[in-house]
């Protein structure tokens, strides 16, 4: 098995990623009752050395749904027919899941105002519209 490249220089050795194949109630005939293709790929966030603090922390914010109590990401893949294929899609989900979750956040958004052409344009429409509304009104008896 080969390491895992998230992006961004992050790479997790394929030494701290525990997989597992167990049979799949997914499609494949008589293929299903004999082989083992669901796969079942298993991340230590908490104690992996490979992310920095950091990052660790950034992405136990964002995968705290799918951490276990003991710190760990667990992906399941048993869409596809066969063990490789299978492999190949937790190893990618995990990867997608991973990169998604050390993204940096986006910088904090500028609160910004009307300009003021906007503003005016704004108030002139308004002031029609009151026209036309008055207009529409009965006239008032004196």
């Amino acid at each position: 098995m080969e390491d895992l490249h998230v992006g961004r220089g992050v790479v997790i050795p394929a030494r701290e990623l525990e997989v597992r194949f167990s049979r799949s109630g997914g499609p494949g005939g008589q293929n299903v009752n004999r082989r083992a293709t669901r796969v079942e790929v298993v991340f230590d966030l908490v104690h992996s050395p490979s992310l920095t603090a950091e990052q660790r922390r950034r992405a136990k914010s964002a995968l705290r749904s799918r951490i276990d109590s003991r710190g760990r990401i667990r992906v399941v893949s048993q869409d596809e027919r066969s063990q490789a294929q299978n492999r190949i899609r937790a190893m990618s989900s995990l990867r997608d899941l991973l990169a998604r979750a050390l993204r940096p956040p986006p910088p904090p958004r500028r609160p910004t105002k009307p300009t003021a052409g906007a503003t005016e344009r704004r108030l002139a429409s308004k002031r029609i519209r009151a026209r036309t509304k008055r207009s529409r009104a009965r006239p008032e008896d004196d």
